[in-house]
């Protein structure tokens, strides 16, 4: 595999921050631009983030000393110094659509880890282990920019990564419906507990615009590439509705989730080997960032737990627990991921790795 100059836009947020420390020692990809908003423009990325960095992890000294770029007003010179860029900004919706067709039409892949291009018709939204066949709409998306290299793929919204990819090997038996609680931490908002002390001993039944995110994300990546219409269309089922709270927990997004099938086997033990079994394309390739095991089922009855499990695979793997029969659905369990690493700046690696192996970056 070749090497890769990579440009992070966004770097000073706490998902930039979170890429920095993947991609610290990636073996394909080499970080060699830093940027972000005018404010941190024209300081090192030290002083940048000077009192302002929330990981637990410190700060990769490799980078300390790149002076930060300003991702608007430098886009053509960033775009013509790196092969892609990722990028996690906090803007406005439009802007940011705007800011990621703006560097795919200067021919630079953008990896997304933001939410505005999802619902774009031939913007791919790629879990590399359940939806890698999406790639194949960017083709038609180069066309409708103008581009030959250039072009967006996104990331799915971070909690979709604890209950989608159990679903996902289950849908052979006829998924028809998903009742979905999310339980999500507070590192999903940006937040520390030092910097939202609110939050401590709290739990708070609302979070702007997840529930919509939830019920709809999980039919695109189950959705199928129209080719004559170039789109990515939705799948029509199952029907999902979902509650999501923000929890007392610094990272991982725990679910509860409530699933009816059309015919599912009798023995449950065949939907656990289903789990511990399952692997897709991002094992297939061996990417850098894919976990060995993607699904692993816990049979004790109280795992998966947050502080014990979300470290899995290097934060990579999901977690399953509690599956049993329901009274109203056919079945019921817990699921787990790590927010920040495979529902976040992780899961946009990986998509980076899997979309590098099969020629797309090239």
């Amino acid at each position: 595999m070749k090497d890769y100059k990579v440009g992070v836009i966004g770097a000073t947020g706490m998902v930039g921050q979170r890429f920095l420390t993947i991609l610290q020692d990636h073996p394909w990809f080499k970080v060699t631009t830093l940027a972000a908003s005018s404010r941190s423009a024209g300081k090192t990325y030290r002083e940048a983030v000077e009192g302002k960095w929330r990981l637990a992890l410190p700060m990769p000294e490799k980078y300390a000393d790149i002076v930060v770029k300003d991702a608007e007003a430098d886009a053509e010179e960033i775009a013509s110094s790196v092969d892609f860029v990722f990028c996690a900004v906090d803007m406005k919706k439009d802007e940011i659509r705007s800011l990621e067709e703006k560097y795919a039409k200067l021919e630079c892949p953008v990896i997304s880890n933001n939410s505005a291009h999802r619902f774009t018709p031939d913007v791919p939204m790629i879990v590399p282990e359940i939806n890698p066949e999406h790639a194949a709409i960017i083709p038609f998306q180069r066309k409708r920019l103008g581009t030959k290299r250039g072009f967006v793929a996104v990331k799915s919204n971070c909690s979709l990564q604890s209950y989608v990819p159990a679903l996902h090997p289950l849908r052979k038996y006829g998924l028809e419906k998903v009742l979905v609680c999310t339980y999500q931490a507070i590192s999903g908002a940006g937040k520390t507990f030092e910097s939202w002390p609110e939050m401590i001993d709290n739990v708070i039944p609302y979070i702007g615009g997840e529930e919509e995110k939830s019920e709809k994300e999980p039919l695109k990546l189950f959705g199928k590439i129209d080719e004559k219409k170039g789109i990515i269309v939705s799948a029509e089922e199952p029907a999902f509705t979902a509650q999501c709270l923000r929890v007392p927990v610094s990272d991982g997004h725990m679910a509860a989730v409530y699933a009816s099938f059309k015919n599912l086997p009798e023995n449950l033990d065949e939907v656990i080997a289903d789990w511990n079994n399952y692997s897709g394309r991002a094992q297939e390739l061996k990417l850098p960032h894919a976990p060995e095991h993607f699904l692993q089922y816990f049979t004790e009855d109280n795992r998966p737990q947050t502080k014990l499990d979300r470290d899995r695979e290097g934060g990579m793997g999901v977690s399953i627990g509690r599956l049993r029969k329901d009274t109203q659905y056919d079945i019921k369990f817990v699921c787990l991921s790590h927010n920040t690493l495979r529902g976040a700046a992780g899961g946009a690696v990986l998509m980076a790795e899997l979309l590098a192996a099969e020629g797309y970056m090239d």
